[in-house]
């Protein structure tokens, strides 16, 4: 379920829309933290290199990575948002100042 917030903010941008849709997947995620999923990522990808690992075994690995790959691009993509957001304000801002000094 969206607020109405949620639905404005998915329909103003692409970028708006890729934050929507990063928040919901870290809401599904068990609310790991970035370093939480990076690290865990580390050790998959450990334990998947050294092999030893039976089929199902690197299968249920590859399936976790996955899993927090998408964690952490998630995390990554509601920073960028957040971050084009606070751009988006700061260039508003200054082409406001700009007009005023006209």
């Amino acid at each position: 379920m969206t607020t109405e917030t949620e639905g404005q903010a998915a329909g103003s941008s692409p970028a708006a829309a890729a934050a929507d849709a990063s928040q919901a997947e870290l809401a599904t995620a068990d609310a790991l933290s970035y370093e939480q999923a990076r690290a865990e990522l580390v050790e998959v990808v450990q334990r998947l290199e050294s092999g030893g690992s039976t089929l199902e075994e690197s299968l249920a690995l590859w399936e976790r990575g996955e899993e927090l790959a998408g964690i952490c691009r998630a995390w990554l993509e509601g920073a960028r948002a957040r971050l084009d957001a606070v751009l988006e304000e700061e260039e508003e801002e200054a082409a406001e100042e700009d007009e005023e000094e006209r």
